[in-house]
């Protein structure tokens, strides 16, 4: 089994494939991917549904060799014995990392991520959104130490890899904090930048040297000139750290 793929940078920016053309997707790639910082692609529904995932992955192999994440909006509050199918499938069609809201309780955390890891692929592991109303704190559904929780049964599982809203740096400080001393090298993966308010200089500062990548989509596709757009955005994580 080969080992899960890892980031060329200690910090940087992830882009979100999430235009709403293929081609805009590969151009994307092809005015980013030379950027130092730019670590990696999160591919999500709008190619998926289009292509299928092993096509889409197929296609974008032609434009770069850096991880490709696969977001399945999110995979994980699922029935726990779909895991091995999804992971497979998955695996099959060559992504590097799967993104993980295992929220359907602790056996869909252990098959999830367990699968994903068995698989030789990275499982980035979440369970919260950079939304005021996504907690019950907030006047959502879903509990306010959901995260807190599922990151718990995830290390168990050999996860260090975890999705945390980038909007909001206290829950980043946070969960960096209750990590630090029982992994080596926590690793935090930060939606929530640009539109929705997150900086990603302000996350590196918060992460208290763990590694932080910022998920970027519409700061970086939807610029006038992508290029300049991620190099701002990856100077930023790179200087911060």
């Amino acid at each position: 089994m080969a080992a899960p793929a890892r980031f060329r940078a200690r910090h940087g920016v992830i882009v979100a494939l999430d235009a709403d053309g293929v081609d805009a997707c590969k151009r994307t790639i092809d005015l980013t991917a030379a950027v130092d910082g730019v670590v990696g692609y999160k591919l999500g529904m709008t190619m998926v549904l289009r292509l299928g995932l092993a096509e889409s992955v197929r296609q974008l192999r032609a434009h770069t060799d850096l991880p490709l994440l696969y977001d399945h909006q999110k995979a994980g509050p699922d029935v726990f014995d779909m895991a091995p199918k999804f992971a497979g499938l998955c695996a099959e069609a060559g992504v590097d990392g799967l993104i993980l809201f295992p929220t359907a309780g602790p056996r869909a955390v252990d098959a999830f991520v367990g699968e994903t890891i068995r698989r030789g692929m990275l499982a980035l592991v979440g369970g919260d959104l950079p939304f005021p109303d996504y907690n019950v704190g907030g006047g959502g559904y879903v509990a306010d130490d959901a995260l807190e929780r599922i990151i718990d049964r995830a290390i168990a599982c050999g996860a260090d890899h975890f999705v945390v809203p980038g909007n909001t740096p206290d829950k980043l400080r946070r969960h960096a904090a209750r990590l630090k001393g029982r992994l080596a090298r926590p690793v935090f993966v930060v939606p929530g930048i640009g539109p929705l308010g997150g900086k990603i200089g302000d996350l590196v500062a918060a992460a208290g040297g763990a590694s932080v990548y910022g998920v970027v989509g519409r700061a970086v596709y939807g610029a006038s000139d992508q290029t300049a757009a991620a190099r701002a955005l990856a100077d930023e994580a790179l200087a911060a750290g």
